[in-house]
């Protein structure tokens, strides 16, 4: 179950999309039949993609919004999901993995007959909590998962978390660049919490040009702290791109620039840049920690420190390419997720298939 919030393609609007992508090609290629239910307009290669019928834009009151939930519109996502379970329960299936942030996809997978798991791909929110809690109150308890460790102890403060599934990243599809770039590069959406304006600034102290890429999240954000930027000398502001050439602007920089907002759930971005061999300098939040060795693949800084961060900037070019990429092969590749979902998947199937003979 993907979010409805976009559909599934080229370039992906969010980091939990494009993972939902890779996940889903990766269980198919171990052999697994993935059905993908997502909004109209969706495609995953070599993926069955079940179209069901909503148009991602009646669904943009919805949308996550790190200052609070405040103008989530609960009523049109319960149309939704209400529909959308309503496709699920005409098939069977051993296991169905939610990674919609929406309480309505939380309540509505319950009684679908097969065990449920629900990744968490955001910082804890009550209304999502208050749903979960019900239904894992409940004889079928669905898994409850988070991205990292962090971001698990924040959401064990609200709801009982039963697994880490990070979502790891397609290493060998991503071309290494033994060579030192130039410049910085800033991906991810035009929201407050990416930092998107503070990359344009750290890059500014440091001397260095800066490539963002990224489409407007946030509207207000976009308007009033990135579009008067696209001015100055140095900063270029592109709209999104598709991973692979992301990938490819990734591995031509000196340094990605990862100034969280928040606490950053786990950091794909992050991720794929040391895959690319491109060092990574960000803030100290969240879950960048569990992805960028401090002082070997990167440098995290303190929350809102610019001037360390650029200084941080000028320090990479001593950082080893080849450690980057070694890390993402070693510790960050999707196949070692591959492997705890598939572990997840056969002990629920084997759970659930050993309570229906024991009935």
């Amino acid at each position: 179950m993907a979010p409805l919030v976009s559909p599934i393609c080229e370039p992906q609007r969010g980091g939990s999309q494009a993972f939902l992508s890779d996940l889903a090609r990766g269980l198919v290629r171990r052999g697994h039949a993935v059905d993908v239910y997502a909004a109209s307009g969706s495609h995953v290669p070599g993926v069955e993609v079940i179209d069901t019928g909503v148009d991602h834009r009646d669904l943009a009151a919805t949308l996550y919004r790190s200052g609070g939930a405040a103008d989530r519109d609960s009523a049109v996502a319960e149309r939704a999901f209400a529909r959308v379970y309503a496709l699920v329960r005409q098939s069977r299936y051993d296991v169905v993995h939610n990674h919609a942030f929406d309480a309505a996809a939380v309540t509505r997978a319950s009684s679908l007959g097969a065990p449920v798991v629900h990744t968490l791909h955001l910082p804890p929110d009550r209304e999502i909590a208050d749903a979960l809690v019900e239904a894992t109150a409940g004889a079928d308890a669905p898994v409850v998962a988070c991205v990292s460790h962090l971001q698990a102890s924040a959401w064990r403060a609200l709801v009982r978390v039963q697994a880490i599934l990070p979502p790891y990243i397609p290493t060998r599809e991503i071309e290494f660049s033994p060579a030192a770039g130039s410049g910085a590069v800033f991906a991810g959406r035009l929201s407050p919490e990416k930092g998107a304006a503070e990359a344009i600034d750290i890059a500014g102290l440091a001397g260095v040009r800066i490539d963002v890429f990224g489409d407007p999240y946030d509207p207000e954000y976009a308007r009033t702290r990135i579009d008067p930027r696209r001015a100055e000398p140095g900063v270029a502001v592109h709209a999104g791109i598709p991973q692979t050439s992301l990938w490819k602007a990734i591995g031509r920089a000196a340094v990605v620039l990862c100034p969280a907002g928040w606490e950053e759930p786990f950091g794909m971005v992050a991720a794929e840049a040391q895959a690319c061999g491109t060092p990574v300098v960000g803030f100290r939040r969240g879950a960048l920690e569990e992805v960028v060795v401090d002082g070997v693949t990167g440098f995290l800084v303190g929350p809102g420190d610019l001037t360390a961060a650029a200084h941080a900037v000028r320090t990479v070019p001593g950082l080893s390419r080849r450690a980057c990429r070694e890390h993402a092969e070693t510790d960050l590749d999707i196949e070692r997720t591959l492997d705890v979902h598939e572990h997840l998947y056969a002990r629920l199937a084997e759970a659930a298939l050993g309570s229906r003979a024991g009935g």
